[in-house]
């Protein structure tokens, strides 16, 4: 039992790579795929892989329009011959795969052609009330349809007309969809329904719903309609920069990493894993190209670790991949991986100011600048010291002078709110006086959290300033205020 607890205890946290920057392209798909393979091959690993990303975000069918439309016209036959039970299990693995297809009119001729195969099957095996249920998943989206006499017999077209006057009486539900894309395609059951922003009742109950905009496609998702509005919000752009194939992908256009990390968190929550290593190709305006990659605990939303080796062309080397999939894992750094420099700044980004960076022969990182600066033998380290001091004092003069400013323009409102008292109090019917001191309120709030941290930055900025040697050139610092009647702010700048 103890041997149990303990494995459990150090099991490896679920995992998902997605690769991040141009997902068309080739090398960066092939180092993507390269590295999930040599991180599942390691058996202590859970990772999701290619197949089981894909098959949660995006389920694809495995049949084309014309395998389901073939496998309908069988189920048709073996429902006129009688086998029912044959007919039903053949139409719901049928329903299962058309659910899957991409959404347009010709998904939905096949879901309607299923549905009423469905509801006759049903009517002749006794089964009324799932029959009806069939039907009505027809009318529900398009009450205007009208059976084929040819094919459906007077009985069958009277129950159908009954269903539809009972679902024009039925409450509906307000379904309001929004989307981060205006006039974004809103597909219901794979039927176009309009565009966002979207408003329409609808009856009671479970949908597909799938956004689109021109190229761009949300994750189809079941949403349960109910109660007296179901509203929804779809982030488009966000669904729509992933894709699952060649290789799990996060598209970047604008090179904006915050975004992209953030939305890489979103997808690790979205796909249910603890932690999401992005992959990317680094391509420095000179130097080598860089292949890193960077871990992400999904719950905290925080990067754990980052590194990467150099990389020269198509395939990644063995050796390297392997080093990568440790440092990921474990956080160890062999002598042929690339880590993070304690400054933020990796050596596919050298830090501003430095004039060129170089790597050892063993890869690891020479790019972080030298301890001693030309010409001055001060370490950089103690006149850091000098400069935040001289930041920190600059930062709380900017929060004395706010909390002045903001003072002044709490009196306002106080001379304000004197003239609308009654007997020193304050009418409840009163709507502006009850205004003015709520504003009151927010103003001293940021009064005091203005006062308690300048006294903090100037105990710190002192504190600094003792710890550090005189500096031969002191870098000037700028503190400026401004003020309106909604507001104050501070702001402190020098070139340090």
């Amino acid at each position: 039992m103890a041997f149990i607890v303990s494995s459990v205890g150090y099991a490896a946290p679920r995992r998902t790579v997605v690769a991040s920057g141009d997902c068309t392209d080739a090398e960066l798909s092939g180092h993507a795929k390269a590295f999930l393979s040599a991180l599942a091959s390691r058996p202590e690993q859970d990772t999701l892989s290619t197949s089981q990303f894909s098959d949660r975000l995006f389920p694809q069918s495995t049949k084309s329009y014309e395998d389901l439309q073939r496998q309908l016209e069988a189920a048709q036959d073996q429902f006129y011959e009688g086998r029912n039970a044959r007919t039903l299990q053949a139409v719901d693995d049928a329903l299962q795969q058309i659910t899957r297809l991409p959404v347009g009119d010709a998904r939905w001729k096949l879901y309607v052609e299923a549905q009423l195969l469905h509801g006759l099957n049903y009517r002749a095996m006794g089964k009324q009330k799932e029959s009806d249920a069939a039907f009505r998943n027809v009318l529900r989206l398009q009450p205007e349809y009208k059976l084929d006499p040819d094919y459906f017999a007077p009985s069958v077209r009277q129950n159908f007309d009954k269903l539809r006057r009972e679902l024009e009486q039925t409450r509906k539900v307000k379904l309001s969809v929004k989307s981060t894309l205006p006039a974004a395609d809103v597909y219901l059951d794979g039927l176009k329904m309009g565009q966002t922003p979207l408003s329409l009742d609808a009856v009671p109950g479970s949908y597909h719903l799938t956004l689109v905009k021109g190229t761009t496609t949300s994750f189809p998702r079941h949403v349960q309609v109910h109660g007296a509005e179901t509203p929804l919000l779809v982030d488009v752009a966000y669904e729509g920069s992933v894709s699952a194939s060649p290789f799990p992908c996060l598209a970047v256009t604008d090179g904006n990493d915050e975004r992209t990390l953030s939305h890489a968190i979103r997808l690790g929550g979205t796909l249910g894993v603890e932690e999401v290593i992005v992959v990317r190709l680094e391509r420095p305006s000179s130097g080598p190209k860089w292949f890193a990659a960077t871990v992400l605990n999904v719950e905290g939303g925080q990067k754990l670790r980052e590194g990467g080796f150099k990389t020269q062309g198509p395939d990644a080397p063995n050796e390297a991949l392997a080093a990568l999939v440790d440092f990921v894992t474990t956080g160890r750094s062999p002598s042929d991986l690339v880590v993070m420099n304690a400054n933020g700044k990796a050596p596919w980004d050298p830090p501003a100011g430095s004039r060129h960076g170089s790597v050892s022969p063993g890869g690891m990182d020479l790019s972080a600048p030298n301890l001693l600066t030309e010409g001055d033998t001060r370490p950089r380290a103690t006149s850091s010291l000098r400069v935040a001091s001289y930041v920190a004092l600059g930062t709380g003069v900017a929060a004395f002078g706010g909390a002045g400013i903001v003072r002044l323009l709490a009196q306002k409102d106080m001379n304000a709110l004197e003239k609308r008292l009654d007997n020193g109090r304050i009418l409840s019917t009163d709507r502006e006086a009850l205004e003015l001191r709520s504003a009151l309120v927010q103003k001293s709030n940021v009064l005091n959290g203005l006062l308690i941290g300048g006294g903090a930055a100037v105990a710190t900025g002192a504190v600094l300033y003792l710890l550090s040697p005189d500096s031969r050139t002191t870098p000037p610092v700028a503190v400026g205020f401004s003020a309106d009647d909604s507001g104050a702010s501070a702001t402190v700048s020098g070139t340090f």
